[in-house]
């Protein structure tokens, strides 16, 4: 009876097929599980699909904790509801099952319920517990501690020991070294009795895992391509750019009293990048950001392999990069984009026929066309070189004009000017036009009313809120600075530092932080594992929509 009672707390399994192109990650996505849910569900299973294999997936996702299992927290400024979701593991449909009067967005200061071993096992420092007086008991949320570790620092047996200090929670130990209170309790049988200070406690495994160098300075290595030492200086502008950005962040988090050591490398290029490396302190470095291209990523992963230094790509993405554990990509993968394209298309697809502007025979036109035959009905997509083919259909009985959905698929500005103008014109004439953009166009602000009338749905990634107060702060700080506004890698520069900065704690843990959703100048960063224990890749970016 006792198990019986405890399988009906979870939803019912189902079994998919796996098709061409689809990942685990995706599959986790699409079910709405996550990454580890699905790992659970398949213990056999590799980070290659095969075509064909059948796998088990969660039929509507995890089931919803019973009332008495439920906490609350308070929400606040810029929190969303894909940011909740992400951060403590669960599905938009558990959040509003929980909160039968959430609407579209979240109000800063309401109270928002989650499942109590959630809030438990995910909550950081940014979480504040609600506190009105009418409440029931709240669910404990972690501190997080200044403590570092333990002079000891390493067990007989090869594990990293914390001695714990007055003020510690069980809950706090285990956000603050990433793991579940399973392990903590597995690994120290005597915490039945009670958390008590000086207690020495197993927190991790101490074989190739990172931990932080003695003392409280962050010690950080910057790697940008000057090309001062090759004399190439094909991406010296970039860098310096990039740099410009970076000691902004910098300056801000030393204010505030960050101890900081800051180095920075000139990568040179490709083929002098191995000197480069030798500037590494591998035994006093506790972040390296940069640098820019896969190969010298690459090479830094395998320079840093026994000490696993995290290491931050701020524009290099592929597959292969996947299965590092110390590896930090910071570029959105446009699959991500296209995957919620898709999903929008989904939401208001009735039968009519789908352009997609982009280049025939790339690789992103070809993903969307191959990911709205599978989630659509037998529909009709083409994908054309120019907005000017995008045509409203006719019906030949009446001869009114049909509408149809267009999606842009290409980066280029002129082309998204030409889709959006397109758009304007065959939206004045026929009513019911979609149109959808995986990319952010300039002229899109200015014709929002005329693009409205086209229902236009696009990402919003690397775009300045100008009327956020942060977002006027830095610029203020930024044009005293520099005398001017920042350029594009000016603002990545600053978006990077300041959000690896801001993760980081002066003991080397940022692996511990990076569940927590950050938007900071023009960038949104939403960190997930795509691999079981491999790199953590941002999947972070902002959806506007023009309503009519």
């Amino acid at each position: 009876m006792l198990l019986l009672c405890a399988g009906s707390g979870f939803a019912q399994n189902q079994t998919h097929t796996v098709a061409k192109g689809e990942t685990v990650y995706s599959l986790a996505r699409k079910y709405g599980m996550s990454v580890n849910d699905f790992y659970r569900l398949n213990p056999s299973v590799k980070d290659q699909l095969a075509i064909g294999q059948k796998v088990k997936v969660m039929k509507g996702g995890a089931a919803v904790p019973k009332n008495d299992a439920v906490g609350y927290i308070e929400v606040q400024p810029k929190q969303t509801i894909y940011g909740i979701t992400r951060q403590y593991h669960i599905t938009e449909a558990q959040l509003r099952a929980l909160n039968p009067d959430l609407g579209h967005s979240l109000q800063t200061g309401e109270r928002l319920a989650l499942p109590a071993a959630n809030l438990q096992k995910y909550a950081d420092k940014s979480t504040v517990p609600y506190s009105a007086p009418s409440e029931p008991a709240k669910v404990a949320v972690p501190a997080v501690s200044s403590n570092t570790y333990n002079t000891s620092g390493i067990s007989s047996d090869n594990f990293v020991t914390y001695t714990v200090q007055k003020g510690d929670t069980t809950f706090g130990i285990i956000n603050k070294f990433g793991i579940s209170l399973e392990e903590l309790i597995q690994l120290n049988p005597d915490l039945s009795r009670g958390l008590q200070p000086g207690m020495v406690l197993k927190v991790k495994k101490a074989d190739k895992a990172y931990v932080k160098k003695a003392g409280d300075v962050l010690n950080v290595v910057l790697m940008l391509p000057f090309g001062y030492d090759s004399n190439d200086s094909k991406y010296r502008a970039m860098s310096l750019d990039f740099l410009a950005g970076a000691k902004l962040a910098i300056e801000r988090n030393a204010k505030k009293g960050q101890k900081l050591d800051i180095k920075v490398v000139d990568a040179g290029n490709e083929a002098s990048f191995k000197n480069s490396l030798t500037q590494i302190n591998k035994d006093n470095t506790d972040l390296i950001i940069g640098p820019f291209f896969k190969s010298s990523v690459l090479e830094v992963l395998d320079y840093v392999k026994d000490s696993k230094i995290p290491v931050v790509a701020p524009f290099a993405n592929s597959d292969d990069l996947y299965g590092f554990s110390n590896l930090i990509i910071v570029e959105t993968n446009e699959q991500t984009y296209a995957d919620r394209i898709i999903q929008e298309v989904k939401s208001v697809y009735s039968d009519q026929k789908i352009y997609i502007v982009g280049e025939k025979g790339k690789n992103l036109p070809g993903y969307l066309a191959g990911g709205l035959q599978k989630a659509l009905r037998n529909p009709n997509v083409v994908v054309v070189n120019s907005a000017a083919e995008i045509q409203a259909d006719t019906n030949m009985m009446t001869g009114q004009k049909i509408p149809v959905i267009a999606i842009l698929a290409s980066d280029q500005d002129a082309t998204g000017q030409k889709f959006g103008e397109k758009m304007i014109d065959l939206s004045q004439g026929t009513a019911g036009m979609k149109a959808f953009s995986m990319y952010y166009v300039p002229m899109f602000e200015k014709y929002v009313d005329e693009l409205s009338q086209a229902s236009l749905v696009y990402i919003m990634d690397r775009k300045i809120n100008t009327d956020g107060t942060f977002e006027k702060e830095i610029l203020a700080e930024f044009n005293q600075k520099y005398c001017k506004s920042p350029g594009k890698y000016q603002v990545v520069g600053f978006d990077v530092m300041n959000d690896m900065l801001m993760r980081e704690n002066n003991r080397g843990e940022i692996f511990s932080q990076m569940g927590r959703s950050q938007t900071q100048l023009a960038t949104k960063f939403e960190f997930e594992r795509i691999q079981r224990n491999g790199a953590y890749v941002n999947t972070g970016y902002r959806v506007v929509r023009l309503v009519p």
